[in-house]
């Protein structure tokens, strides 16, 4: 009899505990909890979804089923998508979103009971409907070099700003695009219980047909500069080669003039020198004169002179003292 009655005071106890274990429940930092009873959701005296803060709570066992939802921001990082401009010409853009559960009543009736996938793909094509629409209305230029396609009177090039509002904030026209996107999917994405966060660009890339043709178009304008510069460069050498050739034949000549100045007032003095010295003494002279006139005549030792003997020429042969016979 014991043995029974403390079998059933085991059972009782099993059940109570199991019961107790499926009636807590508890929700985790960072989500909220909706709770089903018999698939439909339970809802407070005002008919209002019964939304469960994080903690420990009850729920009736077998009968309630506890879905979370986590309400911190979440990240949708949209596949590279082909765009549009005003120009009819093709772009591809990467962008992401961050996104967060702001009504989780809301967001749990129109996502088919908080299924995040479908309200990632709801999303999903809210932006790609509103960068479409916001990529459509620029130029390429506009797109990828962030700034409006005109210039600012007031003359930093390529800078343009559009003023926000009479104190000034100014953006760029990619920062625009991002702006107005984050209004436009902000607005439709409360109807789904969800607020926009922020809305970001990751990547801007040209079609690779279209990248080709820029990249070989580049390419002929930087070889028409190079070439440029490079008949540029030949002619200013031409130029300076030729100055210097005029600077060379020029200073040649100058220095050649001043050598025939120099040489011949040194001929001069030395022709004056002479003159003196030899006015002192004229005998002298003429003997010197003399022996230069038998030295150039007779150097090879071969020569032969076919003269009188008695001429003037040979007179100092004759005579010491020139006298002729």
């Amino acid at each position: 009899m014991k043995n029974n009655t403390l079998n059933l005071l085991l059972i009782f106890v099993f059940v109570l505990g199991f019961l107790g274990f499926n009636s807590l429940y508890v929700v985790t930092e960072g989500n909220k909890g909706i709770v089903t009873r018999f698939g439909k959701v339970v809802r407070d005296s005002e008919a209002h979804l019964n939304i469960v803060n994080p903690g420990l709570h009850f729920k009736m066992p077998f009968v309630d089923r506890v879905k979370s939802l986590d309400v911190r921001i979440q990240t949708i990082s949209s596949s590279a998508d082909r765009f549009v401009t005003s120009e009819k010409k093709d772009v591809i853009i990467d962008s992401y979103v961050k996104w967060q559960i702001s009504d989780p009543a809301t967001y749990y009736l129109t996502t088919a009971g908080g299924n995040k996938t479908q309200a990632e793909e709801l999303l999903r094509r809210r932006i790609n409907n509103s960068l479409r629409s916001q990529i459509g209305r620029l130029t390429i230029h506009e797109i990828v070099s962030g700034r409006n396609n005109h210039n600012d009177d007031a003359s930093v090039e390529d800078n343009d700003f559009d003023s926000v509002d009479v104190a000034v904030a100014s953006q760029s026209k990619r920062d625009e695009v991002m702006q107005n996107a984050l209004k436009d999917i902000g607005a439709s994405a409360k109807s789904l219980g969800i607020k926009i966060v922020d809305v970001r660009i990751k990547q801007i890339n040209l079609p690779p047909e279209v990248s080709n043709s820029i990249y070989q178009r580049m390419r002929a304008e930087r070889d028409a500069v190079a070439k440029l510069h490079r008949s540029q460069g030949r002619k200013e050498a031409e130029a300076i080669k030729a100055h210097a050739d005029r600077e060379v034949v020029v200073k040649i000549a100058e220095a050649e003039r001043q050598a025939r100045t120099l040489r011949g007032e040194g001929d001069a003095e030395a022709t004056r020198i002479y003159a003196t010295a030899y006015k002192q003494n004229p005998k002298l002279f003429e003997f010197l004169r003399s022996m230069d006139a038998y030295k150039n005549s007779m150097t090879s030792g071969k020569d032969t002179l076919v003269l009188d003997p008695n001429s003037e020429f040979f007179k100092y042969f004759n005579d010491i003292n020139g006298a002729l016979k």
